[in-house]
């Protein structure tokens, strides 16, 4: 076993046993040959195998005991990559090196996300390995411009090369029609037909133009590893080659032009496989539009209010306290609260909801959203990376630069496929030249090359990124952000999802919904009345009766005196009349009687609703309910996830009328009620035990447990920002119609890769037998090759015009 040596520093001890708690479970792991912890320096040394245990493990497990590990990321953009076969050699090459603890490289986006070792290692030494391994590596930096100017640069240099090398092949592609019976009447310049002009042409293109290829195949033979550029310099360079060594020979002989050459082939080849990456690099351009949009909603400058003068700023130089002027029609700059105005304001592109909000003071409101009509005056909150638009960026943006599981499987095949591909060619080689036309070399060369040119690694690499990015981008286009690829994977298989009540299928504020007066009384002034009584309590139920009070537009009266009874309700004297708010035991307590009403009453408890007896100077003569009321659309969301048969339950804490009641109101019928919040968690892990894949909805902290031992934990955005941390997927908006576009959302992006993965792997099995059969020329091979992959990149990018 060859062991390899570890520190790692660690967090959170706080005397000697914490360090020996550490080692023994470090000891304990397989692999871990010793493990010794300081408690002073808080390190932890560690001797492990590598081949039995990864560096993630070790951490992963100090973490499980419950400390910290000190590990730093750093963010890279990668030039350089061609297929699955190189971001694969540069997670492995990285992997490798000492206090690497995670590397993940995304082919499609070009980046790479690498957690390290300070102790062991720097983003220096890392970029240096990347350099080693034959790519380009750069910081990525805070302006997300910078990436966008980057891939358009990459585009118009792909695109330049492009139309240098068709120029180059398109006359040596004139002198492919006489290679055919059917095209041998087409004229043909003598010109064209000259081997030496034909050389001239295509040295340009394949030293030139192929080059990348060269450099990359180099790069990869170098590292003990292959990937697409092997297989084109191979190809390409057997036609030019052997093209050459023809020429040579016709010297001897004095041929001023000759038909058995080979150079349209590797010219045209190099041309066509730059068309694809031209097309590649465009299509996966659009599958990060969603990122783009977003970048593009916030503005440049801000409109600053400065000793009663205004000026404009530029947005990075917007300060925290600010105050900001947002004119109608203006896109706000950064998170605030509104000081002044009022207005409507589309956050659409934030929450996917298309109705615009009301703001007036003291309401927050958020980068990039639209003022709609009025001005408003607000103080900045959140700038910069904090704000709300920075963080859906973030989110999506590591979301896309995850791996999904089922890449997995890609990845593994990648690693191995060119070198087969090798063997499969040379095979080819051996069976056409000694077995299917004995001694023909050309004819054994053509179908040679076209089983190295038709194998495409790219398709297979980009079958599953591409599809996460398209599918993440569209998603967030919806208010729906997954944290990973992995929990847009797991999504699909949700076959259960458990809603907390309150804040989720509720609003969670409650408002009067009955206010029943008795005979002889006017309505309008007792609820006036009532509202003030209120006005001094902090109660819930004493904010709804205020608040249904203030919805008249008619100033309240002012309460000369107030006595709140715990638990019972309140008393309160509002115009020199005495009024008692409360429950039956306050009121008769009062000895006041509860003449009428009362079947109204038991009637409006059957349905959950909290019962309030009005008294004014000892006569009873109103009732009130006050309950908490289901949101809209939280019944067509329960529906429609019913429909694509998913179990749903509601869990909550309130007690089972109440619980029965709201839940009839929605349609479920499996209720969990008068759960403690500790215990909602214990509720999810039985019905896991059951066999269930559970989702957990919830907006609260005390949901938090339970949305973390979920399969899938999906927490509202209105919520808190605890619940948003323990979920694997956020809801930007409050509508509960989200949920089940995110099943959806999942499994059309799932079944987009399965689509993706099955193209690539079909067309591979069953193009290089073709080829090797010898029913493909190579210039037919290659074109296929280089479309293979902007296939893959294009049915990946339906998921952006999805519809649910």
């Amino acid at each position: 076993m060859t062991e390899t040596q570890q520190d790692i520093s660690i967090t959170g001890m706080t005397c000697a046993a914490c360090a020996n708690r550490i080692e023994k479970g470090l000891q304990k792991m397989e692999g871990v040959s010793s493990a010794t912890v300081n408690f002073a320096s808080e390190k932890a040394h560690i001797s492990y195998d590598a081949k039995t245990i990864q560096p993630k493990q070790l951490e992963d497990k100090v973490r499980a005991l419950g400390y910290d590990v000190i590990s730093e990321q750093v963010d890279l953009r990668i030039q350089g990559m061609t297929c699955a076969a190189c971001s694969t050699r540069i997670e492995k090459g990285l992997n490798r090196l000492p206090g690497v603890n995670e590397a993940a490289i995304n082919l499609a986006l070009e980046t790479g996300k690498i957690r390290f070792n300070p102790n062991q290692t720097s983003p220096k030494d890392i970029v240096k390995k990347i350099q080693d391994l034959g790519y380009d590596a750069t910081y990525k930096e805070d302006d997300k411009s910078e990436a966008i100017d980057y891939k358009k640069a990459d585009i118009e240099k792909k695109t330049r090369l492009f139309w240098i090398s068709a120029i180059l092949s398109l006359p040596l592609l004139w002198t492919m029609v006489g290679h055919f019976t059917f095209t041998s009447a087409i004229f043909v310049p003598e010109v064209l037909m000259n081997p030496f002009f034909q050389w001239a042409l295509a040295t340009p293109v394949q030293f030139g133009i192929g080059w990348m290829f060269y450099k990359g195949a180099y790069f990869a033979l170098r590292n003990k590893s292959a990937n697409m550029d092997v297989l084109v310099a191979l190809g390409t360079s057997a036609a030019y080659f052997y093209s050459v060594y023809l020429v040579l020979e016709s010297l001897q002989h004095g041929e001023s032009h000759m038909l058995g050459l080979y150079f349209e082939t590797s010219a045209v080849l190099i041309t066509l496989i730059l068309l694809g990456k031209v097309f590649e690099a465009r299509a996966k351009g659009h599958s990060s539009d969603a990122i783009k949009k977003l970048m593009n909603l916030q503005p440049a400058m801000a409109l600053i209010e400065e000793n009663g003068q205004t000026r404009e700023i530029a947005i990075e130089s917007v300060q925290k306290g600010d105050i900001l002027l947002i004119k109608p029609g203006a896109s706000i700059p950064v998170d605030g609260v509104v000081l002044s105005g009022s207005s409507a304001v589309d956050e659409s592109m934030l929450t996917g909801e298309s109705l615009p909000v009301e703001k007036s003071a003291n309401d927050e409101v958020f980068a990039a959203t639209i003022n709609a009509n009025g001005a408003l005056r607000i103080t900045a909150a959140k700038i910069g990376k904090e704000t709300v638009l920075s963080s859906i960026i973030r989110v999506v943006e590591e979301a896309q630069g995850s791996k999904a599981p089922i890449q997995r499987l890609a990845d593994r095949i990648s690693g191995i496929f060119v070198p087969i591909v090798v063997g499969l060619a040379l095979l080819t080689f051996l069976v056409w030249y000694f077995l299917v036309d004995v001694g023909n070399f050309a004819a054994a060369l053509e179908s040679t090359i076209a089983v190295l040119v038709i194998a495409c690694p790219c398709a297979l690499g980009l079958a599953t990124p591409t599809s996460i990015m398209a599918g993440s981008g569209r998603s967030a286009e919806l208010g729906i952000l997954f944290k990973t690829a992995e929990a847009m994977e797991n999504t699909r298989s949700i076959n259960t999802v458990v809603f907390d009540k309150t804040g989720t299928i509720t609003k969670g504020k409650p408002a009067v919904t009955e206010f029943i007066v008795a005979d002889q009384q006017d309505r309008q002034t007792l609820i006036l009345l009532a509202a003030a009584a209120e006005s001094n309590s902090e109660h819930p139920v004493a904010h709804a009766i205020t608040s249904f009070g203030e919805e008249m537009k008619v100033a309240l009266h002012k309460s000369s005196s107030f006595n709140a009874i715990p638990g019972h309700g309140i008393e309160s004297t509002v115009d020199s009349k005495v009024l008692v708010i409360g429950t039956r035991k306050l009121l008769h307590e009062r000895n006041i009687q509860l003449d009428t009403g009362l079947e109204q009453a038991s009637s409006l408890e059957q349905e959950g609703k909290t019962v309030m007896f009005m008294a004014v100077d000892g006569v009873h003569v109103a009732t009130i309910a006050i309950a908490d009321q289901v949101k809209d659309t939280s019944k067509e969301a329960i529906h429609k996830l019913q429909q694509m048969g998913i179990h749903v339950v509601m869990l909550t804490g309130d007690q089972e009328t109440t619980a029965q009641a709201i839940a009839k109101q929605v349609g479920i019928e499996h209720v969990v009620a008068g759960v403690f919040p500790t215990k909602k968690a214990e509720v999810i892990t039985s019905l896991q035990k059951e066999g269930r894949k559970v989702a957990m909805v919830g907006d609260g902290i005390n949901d938090a447990p339970a949305l973390a031992v979920a399969d899938i934990g999906i927490a509202m955005g209105t919520g808190t920002a605890v619940a948003m941390e323990a979920a694997d997927v956020t809801l930007m908006h409050g509508d509960l119609l989200r949920v089940p576009d995110t099943l959806l959302m999942s499994r059309l992006t799932v079944r987009n890769i399965k689509q993706n993965l099955f193209w690539a792997l079909a067309y591979n099995s069953i193009g290089i037998p073709i080829a090797a059969a010898g029913l493909l020329a190579p210039w037919v091979a290659g074109s296929a090759m280089a479309f293979s992959s902007v296939s893959v990149v294009l049915n990946a990018l339906r998921l952006q015009r999805a519809k649910l």
